[in-house]
């Protein structure tokens, strides 16, 4: 199995907000692994999911470009073709539909926040019966997880076997004293971004909110010093730079969703808009 990380170096430049300028945007769908300020300009519609034959008209393992903002470092074909074989246990298959693994995803930018260890905060509130603010030192104290998953993005790639340390996103909820059974989680993030997911969602084990990657603290372009893992979901519900959670029983779609995103967002029924 090829050792899967996260590269740390931007490949585009981008203007004060974190986006790419709008003359790089033409062929552009959502970001990467970005989360832009809500006043930036709507991204372009979806463009057509990655295949095989786009990655392997290069040399395997090559450094390509796709016209997507960024560049990646596809497995080689061998590799695609078993994973493509295997199955979670659910039944599913690793790789969702029109999607491509690759090694390695270059940081894609965005505007993050800028709250370090030593003073970030966590709202935890909505409808609940016991909100709470936490230090990251507070989050630290509750029970920690690793996880090793699976994430896609809406883009077409797919990152295999990533590893994540934090606290699920069930134990801070329930913390909270949800005062609703069936609802709605939204994730607030830095700057005014948001996303939601159901409740159900986020009471999955492998849904957390991280602070590390491959065992090293989350670098900051990954969404430090927290940033949110929904693995079952395209990777824009995964908001970095997580500063609130919110329960509430009416939906509250986020960011992307309010510009032609889907709202569920199902790899596995390429619910991409």
């Amino acid at each position: 199995m090829p050792d899967f990380r996260i590269m740390n170096r931007a490949t585009q430049a981008r203007d004060a907000t974190g986006h790419t300028p709008p003359s790089r945007q033409r062929r552009q769908a959502a970001p990467l692994d970005t989360q832009p300020a809500p006043q930036g300009d709507a991204m372009s519609r979806h463009t057509p999911p990655l295949t095989r034959r786009t990655f392997l008209g290069v040399a395997a393992g090559a450094i390509v470009s796709i016209g997507l903002p960024g560049t990646f470092m596809v497995l080689a074909d061998p590799a695609w073709s078993a994973t493509e074989k295997k199955f979670r246990k659910d039944g599913r298959p690793r790789i969702p539909p029109g999607q491509a693994p690759i090694e390695y995803i270059p940081d894609m930018g965005g505007t993050p926040g800028k709250a370090t260890t030593t003073n970030w905060q966590l709202r935890i509130h909505g409808e609940v019966n016991k909100p709470v603010t936490l230090s990251f030192q507070d989050f630290l104290e509750f029970e920690q997880v690793d996880t090793t998953c699976d994430i896609h993005c809406v883009t077409g790639w797919t990152l295999l076997d990533s590893t994540w340390t934090g606290v699920r996103l069930s134990t801070l909820v329930e913390h909270a004293q949800p005062a609703i059974s069936k609802g709605f989680l939204v994730i607030e993030a830095a700057r005014g971004y948001t996303t939601s997911i159901p409740l159900t969602e986020a009471a999955k084990p492998d849904a957390i909110l991280a602070y590390r990657l491959f065992g090293k603290p989350l670098p900051a372009e990954n969404g430090a010093p927290v940033r949110a893992v929904v693995p079952d979901r395209y990777f824009y519900k995964s908001a970095k730079w997580v500063e609130g959670l919110k329960i509430v029983s009416k939906d509250e779609p986020g960011f992307w969703e309010t510009r032609g995103y889907s709202n569920s967002a199902d790899p596995w029924k390429e619910e991409r808009h």
